[in-house]
């Protein structure tokens, strides 16, 4: 018997491929990315204020979003603003680049009212054009 064949045959190349390897390592990515996907978008909660007929945000680019949460915490995007009152000079650098020069407001419904002033005097004392409010629509 020649060396590398069996049974008396011709030595033939294996003609199918092992996939179980790959579908154990995609099977783990998959799971990685399924756990780790809800913790990329986490921003301040916030229980917006709702209002029947609201004005949605244009789509079209990113706005600067001011964000006052529960607690009072101040944030724009993901930067938190310690001091309330270095929330002009953030802004102004902020929006030192930009052509329109506009802000979105999110404050939650339990902020206190003198509280939302004071951000809404912040923002216009940094050279805001427009400011917006943002609020929800109503759940039924």
């Amino acid at each position: 018997m020649e060396v590398g064949t069996r049974h008396g045959g011709a030595r033939r190349a294996m003609s199918q491929i092992n996939v179980t390897p790959f579908v154990d390592v995609m099977l783990v990515l998959l799971i990685i990315f399924m756990v780790t996907a809800p913790m990329l978008e986490t921003g301040v909660e916030v229980n917006l204020p709702e209002v029947e007929h609201s004005p949605g945000l244009p789509e079209a680019r990113e706005p600067l979003v001011v964000t006052v949460d529960k607690k009072g915490g101040i944030s724009i995007g993901k930067t938190v603003i310690e001091n309330p009152l270095k929330l002009t000079p953030v802004i102004r650098q902020m929006l030192q680049n930009r052509k329109e020069k506009e802000v979105f407001l999110e404050a939650d419904r339990e902020v206190s009212y003198g509280t939302v002033v004071q951000v809404l005097a912040a923002v216009k004392k940094a050279g805001v054009a427009r400011l917006g409010m943002v609020s929800q629509e109503p759940r039924p």
